[in-house]
């Protein structure tokens, strides 16, 4: 046999040994986008669909970036926060809102031109933000230990729901008015109805610690909270809190989300990576890891964009905070 075929041969052998994905990365760079000016830690992201808006909680910087997407640039700069942590859309209302650390306020502007509409005090650590998807209503996490119900069209306050303590990521069940909260510093996951407004149930974690980012898949009937010690992702039971699964995972996540056209979760960490992880017959297995930038820890996968949004702060040595745009490969 000549050497060429030979080559040729043992390439094509080689080929069919690899798996499916192995050519395909499961995340595809599109674009960056700079946040000019920009210095210290970025939080969470929410996004206008109707405008093609994504507003970047900037803590470190006391602003909000609203980005054009379509564009790649800088629309608007809300400035003058106070250590801005959590951001929601409420689209019935068109007014966003954005939680800050520093004064525990949750401040709201119109979406449409950015004028500030008003402000409710939660007075201690206002956090994530998510909107009730069954009435517009958002929901937001404070203090030692509560989630507040704000109407963003009237601006007020209508109820506080106790918790045990700070809560961290959380997930509103559309079908049944559940919550389900991590709450790190009580070792648990707290379940509340937010219709009769009280906590339900808690489930004790065991060997795990620092559960921040939390997604839900009511498709599934699933819930993926992740944790930081050890670094683990669980899939837990939304009806009991039963363990399903239990995955290992990258270090210092913050944000995690189904992909549900792709059956796969993606983890974004601080450790300087995204994690990919997808679901086949024997049930979730990771897939591959996104090397990103040490500290890229927040992130928002849109599913209605097919992409996935992730934060990367300013450099030590002089490079820009930005956002790294993502597309999933098919």
């Amino acid at each position: 046999m000549m050497p060429w075929v030979i080559l040729w041969t043992m390439g094509c052998l080689a080929l069919i040994g690899l798996p499916a994905h192995a050519d395909a990365p499961a995340l595809v760079p599109e674009k960056t986008i700079p946040l000019h000016s920009v210095s210290g830690r970025i939080d969470h992201m929410a996004f206008d669909r109707s405008r093609n808006r994504l507003m970047v909680a900037e803590l470190g910087n006391n602003s909000v970036e609203v980005v054009d997407v379509a564009a790649g640039t800088i629309l608007h700069r809300i400035a003058g926060l106070r250590e801005p942590q959590g951001i929601g859309y409420a689209e019935r209302a068109d007014v966003i809102l954005i939680a800050n650390a520093a004064d525990g306020s949750v401040r709201l502007f119109a979406a449409k031109d950015f004028a500030e509409l008003g402000s409710v005090a939660l007075h201690d650590n206002a956090d994530n933000i998510r909107i009730d998807p069954r009435n517009g209503l958002a929901v937001v996490g404070y203090g030692s230990g509560g989630l507040a119900l704000i109407d963003p069209a009237s601006r007020a306050k209508l109820a506080e729901i106790k918790l045990h303590a700070h809560p961290e990521g959380f997930q509103i069940d559309a079908a049944t008015g559940r919550a389900y909260i991590n709450i790190p510093d009580a070792n648990q996951i707290a379940v509340v109805d937010v219709d009769s407004r009280r906590l339900v149930a808690t489930w004790p974690m065991r060997e795990v610690r620092a559960n921040f980012p939390m997604a839900l898949d009511p498709s599934q009937s699933l819930i993926a909270s992740v944790f930081r010690s050890p670094p683990v992702l669980l899939l837990l039971d939304p009806a009991s809190g039963a363990v399903r699964q239990r995955l290992a995972t990258c270090g210092d996540a913050d944000d995690v989300f189904f992909d549900a056209r792709r059956a796969r979760i993606y983890v974004s960490c601080g450790a300087g990576e995204i994690a990919v992880l997808e679901h086949a017959n024997a049930g979730w297995s990771a897939l591959t890891s996104i090397r990103t930038a040490s500290g890229a820890r927040t992130s928002l996968f849109v599913p209605e964009l097919d992409r996935l949004f992730l934060a990367e702060r300013a450099g030590l040595l002089g490079s820009e905070a930005a956002i790294r745009v993502y597309r999933p490969a098919s």
